[in-house]
């Protein structure tokens, strides 16, 4: 009936329509092919009203309510009967030049992805019960409706795709269910292996036959609308942009060929992180304090620091939440443009013809902007243009792949960057990782063992008020007991002193002495302190810190 009738009970039970016990009922008592979800309907529990309601509400449409629904002859002509049987849809209005059509299942991606091309362009869905739609078929078409579904269906060219598409279609659902951040599917010498990375840890999820790399492949390739399906020798870059419940997603899809044919990673971009705001990162009060009065400054370079996948790129693009006003005017530069930022004016690199991320810089300042955010200082000639930019009255963030805060320091020097316009450009800079938080349904009283309190730095008396807990594992955490992740991070803030170390040309063990001096918590100190909270583990700290010296 639906394409995804699990996700469906999901939302049917967290709305309070279905108790386990109705679906445990509904399991024990279906009949043959009968889906839980159509026994749930068959006896009552819900209506189909309810279902169609739910589903419109999660997916962004509009339910229309077709009883009694008087049919405009006019209608008939813009869609044929054996394109309302075939995907089970029905014309119901005009609004201007957009036709208005009913569906039943919004998660019908294959269905909603084909209409444009097979109606017209210019459509506005809305969604109804199935036995509504097929009455106003009836209504439009005759008693013919009433009969099976056109032959194409049974028998046609691309019936044999159906499993492939539903499929792939599970899997990305699957994903988003889970909030992993990318799907890999991975091709083995003798099956396939998809797995997500979930709060930053690879998990199995599935195996498939072999046999059916080449059409998972081709579906990818199809859902990106970009791609070669013949084209196997060489990598595709793509993306597919889809939407789940209220949620606009984007995947940023990665092929290349392998020794055992081609391998797929999908980068789930949620358009949630962009509503992110520093509160949500996992700082505590006084570092977000300290944090944000650096990012409220008026000119001079603030840096986010830290290795591929630490979160830097989020954290950047929650500075700009937090400052972003009418009377501010914004650009970024980035490469690639993962996510687009309301109110912001945004420039992607493409080296390819001339757009550096130095030629961006040049000709974004030519826009008068008061603040600037460049994906990543990668050279000299970049960095020379961000340091005269922030010289000149702009605030600049950017990011380094720096192990903590004070080596910023000596990578602006090493790829050409004079001390004393380190000094004087910089104003802060931020080192941070992301641990897993644990699951707050689950989390349970734990403890610390000696080599914990060692590698953290702790004595046992330390403990005597702290609220150290420890993984469990429930349907909420997949049995991990972990869910979602936060920032621990280090603040180097640049003062006077600080810059006269800068310019006397210290070295990177001396800086970050002082700094500790001078108050800076390193990012081993900060996750002691979550820990002692319980919203974290031992083990997360001590694997996210293993290069803190300290």
């Amino acid at each position: 009936m639906y394409s995804n009738e699990e996700f469906l009970i999901e939302l049917l039970t967290e709305a309070g329509y279905v108790t386990a016990q109705d679906l445990q009922q509904a399991k024990n008592n279906k009949k043959g092919q009968e889906t839980p979800l159509e026994t749930l309907i068959k006896t009552g529990i819900v209506t189909d009203e309810q279902v169609a309601q739910l589903i419109a509400s999660n997916s962004g449409m509009e339910y229309v309510d077709l009883h009694g629904f008087q049919a405009n002859p006019a209608l008939k002509g813009l869609v044929t009967l054996e394109q309302a049987k075939k995907y089970k849809v029905v014309p119901i209005g005009m609004n201007g030049t957009a036709l208005q059509v009913a569906v039943s299942d919004p998660y019908d991606f294959e269905t909603l992805d084909a209409l444009p091309h097979v109606l017209q362009p210019e459509l506005e869905f809305f969604c109804s019960t199935p036995n509504l739609i097929q009455e106003v078929m009836v209504t439009i078409y005759g008693n013919e409706a009433m009969t099976g579904g056109h032959k194409d269906d049974a028998s046609g060219a691309g019936d044999g795709d159906a499993p492939i598409i539903k499929l792939v279609t599970n899997m990305l659902m699957d994903a988003f269910r889970n909030r992993a951040s990318d799907i890999h599917i991975e091709p083995l010498e003798k099956d396939i292996r998809v797995r997500f990375r979930m709060d930053g840890v690879m998990v199995d999820i599935e195996h498939h036959p072999k046999r059916l790399l080449s059409s998972i492949i081709a579906r990818v390739k199809i859902m990106t609308g970009t791609m070669s399906i013949d084209e196997k020798r060489v990598p595709q870059d793509g993306r597919i942009q889809m939407k789940f419940g209220d949620k606009e997603l984007d995947l940023r899809v990665s092929i290349i060929p392998t020794q055992n044919g081609e391998s797929v990673v999908m980068r789930v971009l949620d358009k949630s992180s962009l509503r992110l705001g520093l509160s949500d990162l996992g700082f505590f009060s006084d570092d977000q304090d300290c944090f944000e009065k650096l990012v409220t400054l008026p000119d001079g370079i603030v840096l986010v620091t830290g290795p591929t996948g630490s979160g830097k790129t989020t954290t950047l693009y929650a500075c700009l939440n937090f400052i972003n006003r009418p009377d501010r005017k914004i650009i970024t530069v980035e490469d690639p443009v993962e996510y687009e930022l309301p109110g912001i004016n945004q420039v992607m690199v493409k080296e390819d013809v001339g757009m550096t991320f130095a030629a961006a810089l040049r000709a974004m300042l030519r826009q008068a902007p008061n603040i600037i955010m460049l994906g990543e200082i990668r050279d000299a000639e970049t960095a020379g243009i961000a340091i005269q930019a922030s010289l000149t009255g702009h605030l600049v963030f950017s990011t380094l792949h720096t192990n903590d805060a004070p080596s910023a320091v000596a990578r602006l020097a090493d790829i050409g960057i004079k001390p004393f316009l380190i000094a004087s450009a910089v104003r802060g800079i931020l080192a941070q990782r992301l641990v897993r938080k644990l699951c707050g349904e689950c989390k349970q009283p734990s403890g610390l063992s000696d080599k914990e309190l060692r590698h953290l730095g702790l004595e046992a008396s330390q403990l005597f008020n702290a609220s150290i807990m420890g993984p469990k594992g429930c349907n909420k955490c997949r049995n991990s007991g972990y869910r979602g992740r936060m920032v621990i991070a280090e603040i180097f803030k640049v003062d006077d002193e600080v810059r006269n170390m800068i310019n006397q040309n210290l070295t990177t063990p001396q800086l970050r002495k002082r700094a500790r001096e001078l108050g800076m918590r390193t990012l081993r100190e900060d996750g002691v302190r979550k820990v002692l909270a319980g919203v974290t583990t031992a083990d997360e700290v001590i694997e996210a810190t293993m290069s803190d010296a300290d």
